[in-house]
């Protein structure tokens, strides 16, 4: 009878052992990634009515991931960044686009529960970065911005990317928690210590944004590269953008040629209902944007140039600009580090660039000048320079210095401006 009882309990607890051993699993086979970062930025304005800014962090992301479990994992990320005192006591001067002008930032940037069928499905749900053309982390400050909701990746066939997500909210660059605001939004809107924002005139009773619908696909085949997307921006705009690129292969030398393609609309969303003006102008949103672009990449070189139209629209808000509630701009073909036409308004825009990977893979550099003549900017020319190195003696280790000099800005009484960005980063 006593060995039966034994036996009995030995059986009872077998689901508890199976447990922890599969928890010990889970947690064997999850990964600790992150990367350690030191910036400084400095802005030098050309123009006796403007202050010369910049500003100071040190910080990083540190990543946790667990092991899978028929398919099922998590994450988190912890995201700090710390002036170390640099701002002073007012926080005049700064340049707030780095991380604000709080003394730190401390904030669990991820958080999320993921099923994952590799190369063919991924569903996430929670706080998570988001890499799309219109809506992504602009990951060239301290801390990424990232997104709250559900976001879905289907491959169903080789070279064929089909994504869809739900945004409720979203945490900013400056920001130490998820709001229902976004970029046209003012600094402190429902105490988001938000900054880089689009001052078009919205007070702090605003209606809180309802976030963002967007599907997009991605097809690769053959040297060609398709993309298609829809977001609705809800209460601020819908967008449509589109982009095919194609290169042909001769040998160690690969022309390619590229057109992209943005159509937005909005007639009765907070900008209207709220009389917001961008450039002085109010209306619609009514928004066509076009764009070429042609080069060859030469072993590790790439040579191109690039070309944007952004149409202007009469009764529009700003005149025909862009809508991009979260920032981002990048997709432009002729847009670089500080110009761009969702900074500048309706015009047009050429950029001649050029990247170069040398003495084997430890320094990248790029170089560029771009054009713009504006209708609200008027005309101003951009030189970027930007360089790398990668020492090969400390594995993750990166040394940026990034420079934007413009001449000829409006806005700055047609003085130059020059913006410096050095970035110190580790990555583990």
């Amino acid at each position: 009878m006593r060995n039966r009882h034994l036996l009995c309990s030995a059986l009872a607890l077998l689901p508890l052992y199976g447990h922890a051993d599969t928890l010990a699993q889970i947690i064997r086979n999850g990964s600790v990634s992150g990367d350690i970062r030191s910036y400084y930025f400095s802005k030098l304005y050309g123009a006796p009515t403007k202050a010369n800014e910049d500003a100071y962090s040190l910080g990083g992301i540190l990543n946790a991931r667990t092991g899978s479990l028929d398919g099922f994992s998590a994450g988190a990320s912890f995201f700090t960044a710390n002036s170390l005192g640099t701002h002073g006591s007012d926080g005049k001067n700064v340049d707030t686009t780095l991380m604000g002008i709080a003394p730190s930032i401390n904030a669990l940037g991820q958080a999320y529960l993921q099923y994952q069928m590799p190369k063919r499905l991924l569903i996430r749900v929670g706080n998570q970065v988001i890499n799309t053309p219109w809506m992504g982390p602009r990951d060239s400050r301290m801390l990424p911005q990232t997104f709250q909701g559900v976001f879905a990746e289907l491959q169903p066939l080789p070279g064929l990317k089909i994504e869809g997500m739900r945004i409720f909210r979203w945490k900013s660059r400056t920001s130490d928690n998820y709001y229902r605001d976004n970029l046209y939004y003012p600094t402190n809107y429902d105490e988001d210590p938000l900054y880089g924002v689009k001052k078009v005139g919205l007070k702090a009773d605003t209606p809180a944004s309802n976030g963002t619908l967007a599907f997009g696909a991605q097809y690769s085949v053959m040297g060609a590269k398709l993309a298609a997307w829809y977001y609705n921006f809800y209460q601020f705009a819908n967008l449509f953008y589109g982009s095919a690129q194609y290169g042909l292969k001769m040998g160690g030398v690969t022309p390619y040629l590229a057109g992209q393609f943005l159509r937005e609309w909005e007639s009765s969303g907070i900008l209207q209902n709220y009389h917001a003006k961008l450039f002085d102008q109010e209306g619609t949103v009514n928004t066509t944007l076009w764009g070429l672009k042609a080069g060859v990449k030469i072993s590790h070189a790439n040579l191109f140039f690039a070309y944007n139209q952004l149409n202007p629209h009469a009764d529009s808000f700003g005149g025909g600009a862009i809508v991009s509630p979260y920032g981002n701009y990048t997709a432009m073909y002729a847009s670089f580090m500080t110009n761009n036409l969702l900074a500048f308004g309706p015009g047009h825009a050429w950029r001649l660039g050029a990247a170069l990977d040398a003495w084997q893979k430890q320094i990248r550099f790029l170089a560029g000048f771009a054009h713009f003549n504006t209708n609200y900017e008027r005309k101003t020319d951009g030189v970027y320079l930007d360089l790398t190195y990668f020492p090969i003696q400390v594995k993750g280790l990166s040394i940026r210095d990034r420079v934007a000099i413009d001449n000829g800005l409006a806005a700055y009484d047609g003085h130059s401006y020059i913006y410096n960005r050095l970035m110190l980063q580790y990555a583990f």
